[in-house]
């Protein structure tokens, strides 16, 4: 798959993904058996420090991952690595063999201005996750995995996986991971990895919930014309709009239910408003209840990012400890702009006065967390 002319998704790669994503099982062995044959190359690498970008979609999660993997240190996953995640170096080798000459950068299918290519930095992690947590997306369960949270098989094979990313990217050492669903995982990721830290976009609500409704019908008549792209969605574990469409479960099922009732009765708005509460309603909680966990948090005012691109990621490279040049800065500065103006808003006036007075204290609460 390649994000050019977006969502080209060839039918060969399509059936290889509808085939995986049936049988985790054999994801599982080939990613194991890959990591087996190719022990004495990735055992010697540590996993150190991770970074993880996190938060709900539209938020400027991508922005900041693809800053964060124009640095050196870091290696992140790509585009190029769909469908078979689970076995990175052995995808690649046949990707690399396959390759048709040069690509263009192309907008990629969100149509928010950001030009990609099969190498683009991608969320991809998510798929590791679904092969080993099946109930990870399903509204009714919480998606909530703490600091106590302990599955060893899934540890060692994520670590494993992290290992041989690093050897493929050939980065000096730090794993860098977009996955708007970690929101739900900060501690079981701290706990699993002591040096990790996290960057969290936070988004003004009516601009952000008016992203995410633009995308979910751009998303939902692209997926009804095009079953490929449905299937690319679930399987890659994008569930944040379209036909698909799934809740983050941030520990209480009934307020997930309230969200799917207010989809389902055509009150997007309201739906929305609340599952925007609900995720930094949790993210703010959790912080303040643990010091450690916050300490490793850089909340990010996304608005703020816009306005001083530079100070904000001199910030966010520091929280990271990635060294920069006033130059790297710079050029990196350079790539953020305000969201371009999408049009008329899709949220009447009656919708943002329910979404301002169902998201705005919380608002208020996690913005005053922002470094």
């Amino acid at each position: 798959m390649t994000p050019l002319e977006p969502f080209t998704i060839t039918a060969f790669e399509d059936r290889l993904a509808r085939f995986f994503s049936r049988r985790p099982g054999w994801c599982r062995f080939l990613g194991n058996l890959e990591t087996r044959l190719l022990r004495n190359k990735t055992a010697v690498r540590p996993v150190e420090r991770p970074i993880y970008v996190t938060g709900l979609a539209r938020s400027g999660t991508t922005l900041i991952l693809e800053c964060l993997a124009a640095h050196g240190q870091t290696a992140a996953h790509q585009y190029r690595d769909y469908p078979l995640v689970a076995a990175p170096l052995w995808w690649n080798g046949f990707v690399d063999r396959a390759a048709r000459g040069q690509e263009t950068p192309v907008e990629r299918f969100h149509r928010d201005g950001l030009l990609v290519t099969s190498r683009s930095p991608e969320a991809m992690e998510e798929m590791l996750w679904m092969m080993f947590f099946p109930d990870c997306h399903r509204p009714d369960v919480s998606h909530v995995l703490d600091g106590q949270t302990r599955y060893p098989a899934f540890e060692a094979f994520y670590q494993d996986h992290i290992r041989k990313l690093l050897l493929l990217r050939r980065a000096d050492g730090r794993y860098l991971s977009k996955d708007n669903y970690h929101v739900t995982r900060l501690a079981y990721l701290k706990a699993l990895f002591p040096g990790a830290r996290f960057v969290i976009p936070v988004r003004e609500p009516l601009a952000h919930l008016a992203s995410l409704a633009r995308q979910h019908r751009l998303f939902y008549r692209a997926e009804q014309a095009n079953p490929r792209i449905l299937t690319y969605m679930r399987n890659a574990g994008h569930f944040e709009f379209g036909l698909d469409r799934r809740p983050v479960n941030t520990g209480c099922p009934k307020t997930a239910a309230r969200i799917v009732g207010f989809w389902e009765a055509g009150q997007e708005a309201r739906g929305w408003a609340l599952l925007w509460k609900s995720v930094y309603q949790y993210v703010a909680d959790l912080l303040a209840a643990d010091p450690a966990l916050r300490a490793a948090c850089l909340v990010v005012d996304y608005e703020a990012f816009c306005r001083d691109p530079q100070g904000v990621l001199a910030r966010i490279y520091d929280h990271c400890g990635l060294p920069v040049t006033p130059d790297f800065l710079a050029g990196q500065a350079a790539r953020v702009r305000a969201p371009r103006p999408d049009g008329d808003s899709p949220l009447s006036p009656t919708d943002q006065a329910a979404i301002l007075e169902e998201t705005g204290p919380v608002y208020a609460s996690i913005r005053s967390l922002a470094g």
